[in-house]
């Protein structure tokens, strides 16, 4: 089994700076990519940050310039940093990861995602 767990969230004024994390652990024997969604209150979840197949990031355009995503793969965990946080970036923060559990089938992957992170910014 994978386990996701966010880490970090919490309220913080707009101008604020918040930063998540995002551990993996368990069976697992490459992580393909991990990703960092929200969804706000009665919103579509949405793609904040993310890494391309060739290790390049990736932002939502609304996060652009403010967000910035990393990684420490010996830890298996990856990073959120949000500076300039606004009211509307208030929403529960999840991460996705998609992961090869079996080094005998490394082309078998799954996907996994935690159980998210409040993140309210106020006003």
């Amino acid at each position: 089994q994978v386990q996701l767990v966010e880490s970090g969230g919490g309220l913080v004024q707009a101008g604020g700076s918040l930063r998540l994390s995002c551990a993996a652990s368990g069976s697992i024997f490459t992580i393909n990519t991990m990703e960092w969604y929200r969804q706000a209150p009665g919103k579509q979840r949405e793609l904040v940050a993310g890494f391309t197949n060739g290790g390049s990031t990736n932002y939502a355009d609304s996060v652009k310039g403010r967000f910035t995503i990393s990684r420490d793969n010996a830890k298996n965990t990856t990073y959120l940093q949000m500076n300039s946080l606004k009211p509307e970036d208030t929403a529960v923060y999840y991460c996705k990861a998609i992961i090869a559990t079996d080094a005998g089938a490394p082309w078998r992957t799954y996907q996994f995602w935690g159980q998210g992170t409040q993140v309210t910014v106020s006003s």
